[in-house]
């Protein structure tokens, strides 16, 4: 059966996060997705939040209180483009998540620019450890949604192919702009011989 984006998006980072890692959520909204890489991460990982909105912040606050994984949660409200600043030194992010758009419920013309969302990808993509993954969660069905589908495209499909592996999960026959997935795997470069 077909999954999906929200549910393809997970699988993948179940596949490639594990206990211990240190991983961003880029745009926190009602805490889903951090709720799931706090699984991931175990006690002795980290995520590390994202979100301009104050009513982000305190959803996902909430929905931590409720599970006892508060301990496991950094969040900051402030743009994704500021995410590499939070990151340790000498640390590499085990995953990446994006969900991209406007917050489910909240105020529909406060949405992600492709201007901070393509800042904050270029300064996380170095930082992820080989073999993990950026996840991005494609919302174009609204005004400032569609030039960030077309800015982000355009992009990741320029990355060098030595370095990441691209991949573009979407359904191609349904209406009204179903949201699609971006995945960006951070390859192991070979060595000369």
């Amino acid at each position: 059966m077909l999954e999906k984006a929200i549910d393809f998006s997970h699988s993948l980072l179940k596949k490639t996060v594990v206990p211990g890692d240190i991983v961003i959520d880029a745009t926190v909204g009602k805490g889903n997705d951090s709720l799931l890489l706090a699984s991931l991460v175990g006690p002795s990982g980290k995520v590390i939040g994202f979100d301009i909105q104050e009513q982000a912040i305190k959803q996902t606050k909430e929905k931590f209180l409720l599970t006892g994984l508060s301990e496991r949660l950094e969040l900051h409200q402030t743009s994704h483009e500021h995410a590499h600043t939070f990151i340790p030194e000498n640390k590499a992010i085990g995953g990446v998540i994006y969900n991209l758009g406007y917050l489910p419920g909240g105020d529909k013309s406060i949405t992600t620019t492709y201007q901070s969302t393509l800042t904050s990808i270029k300064h996380l993509l170095p930082l992820l450890r080989v073999g993990s993954l950026m996840v991005l969660v494609v919302y174009s069905g609204h005004p400032n949604g569609l030039k960030e589908k077309e800015m982000l495209l355009n992009y990741v499909s320029g990355l060098n192919q030595t370095d990441y592996t691209v991949l573009s999960y979407q359904f191609i026959n349904q209406q009204n702009h179903p949201p699609f997935v971006i995945a960006i795997e951070k390859r192991k470069k070979k060595h000369p011989i």
